[in-house]
């Protein structure tokens, strides 16, 4: 009995010396041979680990360097994984004097077919932007968390949890497919373990783990399968400019400046332009991008290298487990931009084909097109982001449809003018709302025909479209405008016994469902139409309220015209002989009315008309 009690008396010894290392998390936990970079970065954590020496033997793998952080508690080992390594799974044994060997399982899987095939996102596809806590839940047992900060759920509550989950997106798949979006971006699925206001995902606590109010992996992983076997694309919302406050290393980062101010924290002053300004000062640069976004949002360093590496290595670790078809970077120009390019060149490298949209929230072309692959900066600055967002055309359709009637589209014929300042204007996200402004029939005014004009000019202009859940049964937040948790309202039908169901069209006004068999019709429409997908665009100077484009290729001309009069318009055929090129006969798509082109055209009041030329 003394023996006992002595032997447990020195391993507790033993333990408080800190002799024992004890492995918390490995972080990625896993990879994959046969990746086009054969480096990998692991952050190992656990007490004390920092004070012992790893060792691997395995076939293929080496240790290249390593690490110790500025806190005893982290280990960095940077492995070679040659060429022809075989799948499998290897010891990594952490060894200190004295002490017993700590050894680690780590697993090397072979490569994910999916993620090899997986293509991008492209001007073909249309986006379907969801905020999962206000999308569907289909899961109630997962609505709450006893292992949580926040645990109130509160559909009442603009602000608090409502429930939505992945499996709602999962059981929403045939509606989607049906309606015709062929790509789908929830907003973060990952923990945001915040003390509140979690439900919006961009506070994440933990970048390898699922939330679990919106389920887990494995649902994610269902999720990406599922939605790929209905030709649908998950394009991630990824952050990595920022995090919570109350992730999981604040209390023990790494190295001191793992975060920038973590001991004095700073707001960014929000001067995006500093990126591009020729004449902006370093004092204004820096508090720009290493500011914190709010105060609970710490500003990762990303001059930090093993930071810099971790975030790069955990965005590809998503793109490999999920197969995904694009990357939706939150924030974009907050980030330190040469890590930035860094970012989107080593994902862009592992997978050519996929498809990188960038979050640059300014209306002036000249910052938005700053950004974009290709183009010839005067700074020299290059970057492998294919797609910005295109705010300004956003700003400029608002505006050309709430403008008086002879007015207003001047600003939308001159905002798509300026597309030469882009690298590759088809390769623009285009939209009318997203998840941080009034929904665009709040914008226009609950005005349902100007709604659906601006649809139809988002699904028929260049670029890629991107459809807020809800805008086509005309989701509205006039109650409260610039409410963000009333912007991100409960779809109707997402909760069960809700009165209005979108799914089923129960309970819906006329004028929602006027609008969904818009959307339906226009977006499956515009799924077989490579003169929309990749055609030109040519347009005439608006003209009395009237604005006139079209699309066209060798083969195919679509003609689009945008009446935002009360009343019909006559127009002149004759006038945009250019576009028409002798064709006699054109097929109203909304309608299948097929109709002569003769010297004029009557088109009706507040209307866009979509005409396949024949």
């Amino acid at each position: 009995m003394l023996k006992s009690k002595w032997m447990i008396s020195g391993l507790l010894s033993l333990w408080a010396m800190g002799l024992f290392a004890q492995i918390e998390r490995i972080e990625p936990s896993n990879w994959w041979v046969g990746m086009k970079s054969p480096e990998l970065q692991l952050l190992v954590h656990g007490p004390n680990i920092g004070s012992t020496t790893p060792s691997i033997s395995y076939p293929g793998v080496s240790i290249k360097t390593i690490n110790r952080g500025d806190s005893p508690n982290y280990l960095f080992i940077s492995l070679f994984i040659a060429p022809g390594t075989k799948p499998g799974k290897f010891s990594i044994n952490f060894r200190k004097a004295g002490a017993p060997t700590t050894t680690y399982q780590y697993p090397l899987l072979p490569r994910n077919k999916a993620a090899q095939s997986q293509m991008g996102f492209s001007s073909k596809d249309v986006i379907y932007l969801v905020t999962p806590d206000r999308f569907v839940n289909a899961d109630p047992s997962n609505d709450q968390s006893d292992t949580l900060r926040e645990k109130t759920v509160n559909r009442k509550e603009d602000y608090a949890r409502h429930g939505g989950d992945i499996r709602g997106i999962i059981n929403s798949l045939d509606y989607l497919a049906e309606m015709g979006f062929t790509a789908i971006w929830p907003t973060p699925l990952l923990e945001n373990n915040m003390p509140r206001w979690s439900y919006h995902g961009y506070a994440i606590t933990d970048y390898y783990k699922v939330d679990p109010r919106f389920g887990t992996l494995e649902d994610y992983k269902e999720l990406a399968n599922k939605a790929r076997e209905k030709g649908i694309k998950i394009i991630k919302d990824d952050v990595v400019n920022h995090s919570g406050v109350k992730y999981w290393w604040m209390e023990d980062l790494p190295f001191k400046n793992w975060v920038n101010f973590p001991d004095s924290m700073q707001v960014t002053n929000h001067r995006r332009t500093v990126n591009e300004d020729l004449y902006a000062a370093q004092v204004d640069k820096k508090l720009m991008t290493q500011g914190w976004f709010v105060p609970d949002m710490p500003d990762m360093n990303h001059q930090n290298a093993f930071l810099a590496k971790y975030l790069i290595q955990n965005s590809i670790w998503w793109i490999e487990t999920l197969g995904l078809g694009g990357i939706r970077q939150d924030t974009y120009p907050y980030s330190e931009k040469n890590f930035l390019k860094n970012w989107s060149c080593a994902i862009m490298n592992e997978y050519p084909n996929f498809s990188i949209v960038g979050e640059e929230w300014s209306t002036n072309p000249l910052i938005a097109a700053y950004w974009q692959k290709g183009k010839k900066n005067h700074d020299g600055y290059t970057s492998c982001l294919e797609s910005p967002m295109d705010f300004p055309l956003q700003a400029a359709l608002v505006q050309a449809l709430t403008e008086p009637e002879k007015g207003g589209f001047d600003k939308l014929y001159e905002a798509l003018a300026n597309d030469f300042v882009y690298a590759s204007p088809q390769d623009l996200m285009v939209f009318g709302d997203n998840h941080d402004m009034d929904r665009i029939f709040t914008q226009l005014k609950k005005d349902v025909d100007l709604t659906q004009m601006a649809l139809t000019y988002l699904l028929t202009i260049r670029g890629i479209p991107q459809i807020y859940y809800g805008t086509e049964v005309l989701i509205d937040n006039s109650a409260k405008p610039g409410d963000h948790g009333l912007i991100r309202t409960d779809f109707p039908g997402g909760w069960a016994g809700d009165a209005v169901n979108a799914f089923t069209g129960q309970g819906l006004s006329v004028d929602q469902l006027r609008i969904q068999s818009f959307m339906k019709k226009m977006l499956n429409w515009r799924k077989q139409k490579n003169v929309i997908h990749n055609g030109k665009t040519l347009h005439f100077a608006p003209q009395d309220g009237v604005y006139v484009f079209a699309r066209y290729t060798a083969t195919e001309t679509v003609l689009v015209l945008m009446n935002k009069n009360a009343g019909n318009k006559s127009l002149d055929l004759g006038h945009f002989a250019e576009a028409i090129k002798g064709k006699t006969s054109a097929v109203d798509v909304l309608s299948g009315e097929s109709l002569s082109l003769g010297k004029s055209l009557e088109l009706k009041g507040k209307t866009a008309t979509v005409l396949e030329l024949k």
